[in-house]
């Protein structure tokens, strides 16, 4: 038989365990609070990472279609100061050299001439080019095949009439060259 103070011994033991158990209890469900916690803190970090770099890719996105915008923004004027440009072409090749011998004539010519210096300087500052036609060959993106004309004395395929410049801005097709190509006879 026990004695009673090994039985209160025994008694105090147990008493242990059981305030042992019930303080593990919560420091259990504590760590599991604190490990759900830890996980959804990682979750939200993620999200702020993952919003940040969207942010900065959208950031960077607009700032390209703001600059593609800017260079391009001249197209459209870009193309009806081409029609100017044609017509003062135009006028300069119909001049035959009765006219350029004639005094009055020479000087209204030498300003259109003027005129059409200053317009091709203009649209060299503003990166508008004219696209090299005769002797090329046929680039459907910057050339437009009007007719073919036969011959022997040039490769088929190969430019041999320009009827209208083409023009391009930047790296952009402004107007297409409209093109006279060589086909076998």
């Amino acid at each position: 038989m026990m004695d009673a103070k090994d039985e209160e011994q025994l008694h105090d033991e147990a008493e242990a365990l059981r305030q042992q158990t019930a303080d593990g209890a919560p420091e259990l469900a504590e760590h599991d609070r604190v490990a759900e916690l830890e996980r959804q803190l990682e979750e939200a970090n993620s999200k702020a990472l993952y919003a940040a770099a969207e942010i900065q890719n959208v950031r960077r996105r607009l700032e390209q279609e703001k600059q593609q915008a800017s260079a391009y923004a001249t197209t459209q004027f870009a193309k009806d100061m081409l029609a100017i440009k044609d017509h003062l072409e135009r006028a300069l090749v119909a001049v035959n050299d009765e006219l350029r011998d004639d005094k009055v004539a020479s000087q209204f010519l030498a300003g259109i001439e003027a005129t059409a210096r200053e317009l091709e300087s203009v649209f060299a500052r503003h990166g508008i080019s004219r696209i090299k036609s005769v002797g090329e060959t046929l680039d459907p993106h910057r050339h437009q095949a009007m007719m073919e004309i036969p011959t022997d004395q040039s490769e088929p395929g190969t430019i041999i009439e320009e009827m209208q410049a083409g023009y391009m801005l930047k790296d952009r097709l402004l107007r297409p060259a409209l093109v006279g190509v060589a086909k076998a006879p």
